[in-house]
């Protein structure tokens, strides 16, 4: 299968939560010219006829906000985290919502959504159950790795087919200053290494997007502060698998749970 026929699946299970996530992802679909597939996966055989009809209902309302998409639908058998990363293997994106609470609410809780972000091998993207804005930048957390040369080219990617800025932020690498009366002795030298070493991702990666106009943001707060607050009316965030540089740890341990436990807007975590 070409990359240009691989499905957006999209984890369902009838809260609120992954209705909003089944659109964003109908949506998403339609900016890469991708089929979407809709799956329920259904840990509870008595109720197979049940997700039969909530999987056919939420197909149904992204048939009629996206028309003229190609859109299938289907309920496994399984646990949910584990299909939904194996389906990863063949997809062009996984989308889930950041919270279950509907008919199979223990679908799609946090735990399951941070699961899959972690262990899937094609981009995730977690959707929050609040409205999401269709405005405003893609914003991406970059430091020394190359799984954040990865996310750098994606969000590259989304801000070009959104017609957006791309905001790029990256922490000062080896320390979070304590507000004081004193400076850090090494504070200027920190600021310059990290500026020059955002400037050259961000050229490297802006040559096949000369249209998406680019702001760095250098700080020096700790990294899940700074990516939420950067991406607190953003369309899309966008982070790395792993992070080796001056996100340490990302999207691993408390990173991980910090980015996606109250997603700012859709965070798509992209793998190296």
């Amino acid at each position: 299968m070409t990359r240009a026929k691989q499905s957006v699946v999209v984890g369902v299970d009838g809260s609120e939560s992954s209705s909003q996530a089944a659109l964003w992802a109908a949506a998403e679909a339609e900016r890469l010219s991708a089929p979407l597939h809709v799956l329920l996966v259904n840990n509870d055989p008595t109720r197979d006829q049940f997700a039969e009809e909530v999987v056919r209902d939420i197909a149904n309302s992204c048939r009629r906000a996206v028309g003229e998409l190609e859109i299938t639908e289907e309920v496994s058998a399984g646990h949910p985290a584990e299909e939904l990363v194996h389906r990863s293997a063949s997809a062009r994106l996984v989308v889930v919502g950041s919270r279950g609470q509907g008919a199979f609410r223990e679908t799609l809780l946090g735990s399951i959504s941070a699961a899959v972000a972690t262990h899937a091998s094609s981009p995730v993207v977690v959707v929050p159950g609040h409205g999401t804005a269709t405005s405003g930048p893609v914003v991406v957390g970059i430091d020394d790795s190359t799984g954040s040369r990865k996310a750098l080219h994606y969000a590259f990617d989304a801000a070009d087919r959104r017609r957006s800025e791309l905001v790029a932020v990256q922490a000062l690498p080896n320390a979070y200053f304590i507000p004081g009366p004193y400076d850090h002795p090494d504070r200027d030298e920190l600021l310059a290494g990290a500026e020059k070493r955002l400037a050259e991702q961000v050229s490297a990666g802006a040559v096949p997007y000369p249209e998406v106009v680019v702001r760095q943001a250098v700080s020096n707060i700790p990294p899940v502060q700074a990516l939420r607050e950067a991406a607190q009316h953003a369309q899309l965030l966008v982070v790395g698998h792993r992070g080796l540089g001056g996100f340490p740890g990302l999207l691993v341990g408390s990173v991980t749970r910090g980015v996606l436990h109250h997603p700012p807007c859709p965070v798509a975590v992209v793998p190296g």
